[in-house]
């Protein structure tokens, strides 16, 4: 802080780093995800690793990439056989996932996903969906307790929204949330059907099916949701996957069909999706301060004509100044940063201010 070509030196109580969570409402419509554009806002690479959605044709220069959907199955289950279609691709994207969502056992092998957060136990989630969220629209993370998905499970692929709709969330995530994960935390997804609804009755009471990973934006469903119960899965009735006569379940499309085509028939019973996302906003605040004795004069070429001051009409007059900037300068008088003020600052020997300049990053 420059006074008269000298500067002012600002001590440790003059300078306040804060940091602030911004929160931002991010609502996925049904009719975005299950290709409004007739299917262009729809990416299929060419490499048959996941599918991404778009929230306007994908060719055009102002869409922006939404999520992807992908599948993977583990070595570990009932579904996997090198024989399957895609085997090896769905082995590598659920290894993938799991090696930077859960991490590794002491023996160096790659952990499983768990349905309850138990990474030594429980009930692991072997057959997944994953659907990783655009940094565009997670920011720094999703906020913990705000995310909702409806999921349509009616029987006819056609109709899937037909009444046997179910509702997933993080139920209890702004509470009880782990933190034994590489990426950061996570939280269980919870699928309900409310008791007034036509929803599956045997979601009714909260069903453990899945998880969502906080910071890394990526929500991992269990593909039993979309399987018979008494199959070990989720759902009362059959859901056919795909829209021909023939009935095509999860569990078939598990071993005989591309991640691709498993990922448009997910896509399909998509409904809408809301949560909101958290942008950590750090700032450091300088307080600077003119004291009455201080910057009452200008080196600005124009305060002066000859060697009189032009704002003081007699020589008994109080100095007079102008400020209209601050110039925040490093130990070495570099020049790193100037604040504006909207309109000058008059500035007299009878008058203090404190000027408060804010830096964000």
């Amino acid at each position: 802080m420059a006074e008269a070509g000298a500067f002012k030196i600002l001590s440790e109580d003059d300078i306040v780093s804060t940091r602030t969570l911004l929160h931002e409402a991010i609502p996925i419509t049904g009719t975005i995800v299950s290709g409004t554009y007739n299917e262009r806002n729809i990416k299929n690479p060419s490499h048959g690793m996941f599918q991404s959605v778009y929230d306007y044709p994908f060719l055009s220069s102002s869409s922006n990439h939404i999520f992807d959907i992908t599948v993977g199955v583990s070595t570990q289950s009932g579904k996997y056989n090198t024989g399957n279609t895609q085997s090896s691709k769905k082995k590598n994207v659920y290894n993938q996932m799991a090696q930077i969502l859960v991490g590794y056992d002491i023996t160096g092998s790659i952990l499983r996903f768990d349905e309850d957060g138990d990474l030594t136990g429980g009930t692991k989630i072997d057959n997944a969906i994953f659907i990783p969220f655009s940094r565009l629209l997670v920011k720094d993370e999703i906020k913990k307790g705000t995310f909702s998905m409806t999921l349509g499970l009616d029987s006819s692929h056609a109709a899937p929204f037909n009444g046997n709709n179910v509702l997933i969330t993080d139920a209890s995530g702004s509470n009880n949330y782990f933190v034994n994960s590489p990426a950061g935390e996570y939280g269980i997804l919870y699928a309900d059907s409310p008791a007034n609804a036509a929803g599956d009755a045997y979601f009714r009471g909260y069903k453990k099916c899945g998880l969502i990973y906080y910071q890394a934006g990526i929500v991992v469903l269990t593909a039993s949701v979309f399987s018979n119960h008494a199959l070990t899965g989720l759902v009362t009735g059959s859901v056919n996957m795909v829209g021909n006569s023939d009935a095509v379940f999860i569990d078939n499309q598990l071993t005989g069909s591309t991640i691709q085509t498993i990922a448009n028939s997910v896509r399909h019973r998509i409904g809408n999706i809301q949560f909101n996302n958290t942008t950590e906003l750090n700032s450091t605040i300088y307080f600077c301060r003119a004291n009455h004795n201080e910057f009452n004069y200008s080196t600005n070429p124009t305060y002066l004509t000859g060697s009189k001051i032009r704002v003081k009409t007699n020589s008994t007059d109080q100095p007079i100044s102008y400020i209209t900037s601050i110039g925040l300068y490093n130990d070495r008088n570099e020049l790193m940063a100037v604040a504006k003020l909207s309109e000058p600052l008059k500035k007299t020997p009878s008058t203090e201010f404190t000027l408060r300049c804010r830096l964000d990053y």
